[in-house]
């Protein structure tokens, strides 16, 4: 009875995270931002969902893939993000290059 109600209330919890993840995906306007709402609520959300499944079905022997697969999302979503981040800050830099050299006047001499 008390697990039921704490895995509902991970499972609960987990999918307003995501929820929320995805709206932020879809209303934030710039990639450091979307890719913020993308991995901390969206993976946060995610284990909670795990922790919900592992609660409901303790003693099966998948319990322990699921706990790998939240080890390995753990993992692999800051590397992924710190790349994305990386490279989005790399094209708003050599877009402000080329903007700046595009503006500037040329001498007419």
């Amino acid at each position: 009875m008390i697990a039921d109600i704490i895995a509902a209330a991970c499972m609960l919890t987990g999918s307003l995270l995501a929820l929320t993840a995805s709206i932020g995906i879809v209303r934030f306007r710039d990639t450091l931002s979307r890719m913020h709402a993308a991995t901390k609520p969206q993976t946060f959300g995610m284990i909670l969902i795990l922790i919900a499944v592992i609660i409901r079905i303790a003693g099966h022997p998948d319990g322990g893939m699921l706990v790998l697969t939240g080890l390995f999302a753990l993992i692999t979503a800051p590397v992924i993000a710190q790349r994305v981040g990386r490279l989005a800050y790399r094209e708003q830099r050599r877009g402000e290059i080329l903007r700046d050299e595009s503006q500037t006047p040329r001498n007419p001499h």
